[in-house]
């Protein structure tokens, strides 16, 4: 499945870092940030990461909800929020229901290796719940500049 730019972003359901559900559409109203990443603690994540908590109040300045995704477990959310004293909520999709709506997991290839896992991946998301923006080739250390 395609997304294109202007569409309704597909809704979900899923759980937060607390074992609460998280709707998509209970955003409405609000521009959100929904970035797809590969795993909690690994350098790019974990950069990724801080680069958003170091800009959290500019984005929400600018009116941006963040919401991370990956398919690590509830627990290891936990973890990395506190770790790295995250300001916003990390989504666990462990079935990769949410990753087949938004067509970001797939074949991927590391060090002459062929595996399945996420591409990163993040929708900028507009108050009516369309996707106002697709970003494919994510700098993770100047993610909120390519947001921004």
């Amino acid at each position: 499945m395609s997304l294109t730019l202007g569409q309704p972003a597909p809704d979900f359901t899923s759980k937060d870092q607390d074992g609460n559900p998280v709707k998509l559409s209970d955003y409405r109203g609000k521009k959100v940030v929904l970035y797809f990443y590969p795993k909690d603690s690994t350098p790019g994540c974990t950069a990724q990461a801080c680069n958003l908590r170091d800009n959290h109040k500019e984005l929400t300045d600018a009116g941006y909800v963040v919401l991370g995704i990956s398919p690590d477990t509830e627990k290891r959310h936990q973890n990395f929020i506190a770790k790295n004293e995250l300001p916003f909520t990390l989504i666990s999709d462990e079935d990769k229901s949410v990753h087949a709506l938004y067509d970001t997991w797939k074949l991927k290839k590391f060090m002459g290796k062929e595996f399945m896992g996420t591409v990163r991946t993040t929708f900028i998301i507009d108050e009516n719940g369309n996707l106002e923006n697709i970003i494919e080739k994510v700098k993770t250390k100047e993610h909120t500049a390519q947001i921004i």
